[in-house]
């Protein structure tokens, strides 16, 4: 007895349109950026990753936009 295992739709057009998205950002940013590294634990890290997994973001973009909300430029 051999085991079938199907396989979603191929995200061809969906990652195209990201790969775009991301050459948007990088050519028309106004300012340099700055790599930050934190450690967090794992159990955070799922979390994080899982959620940002269903909204179908980016785990960069929402830990941005928690740092922006929180460090309002004053």
């Amino acid at each position: 007895m051999s085991k079938k295992v199907s396989f979603g739709v191929k995200p061809g057009a969906a990652r195209a349109d990201d790969a775009a998205k991301a050459d948007d950002w990088v050519n028309n940013r106004t300012e340099a950026t700055k790599r930050l590294t934190i450690d967090v634990p794992a159990s955070l890290h799922a979390r994080i990753k899982s959620q940002c997994a269903l909204r179908g973001v980016k785990m960069a973009d929402e830990v941005r936009e928690l740092l922006e909300k929180h460090f309002q430029p004053s």
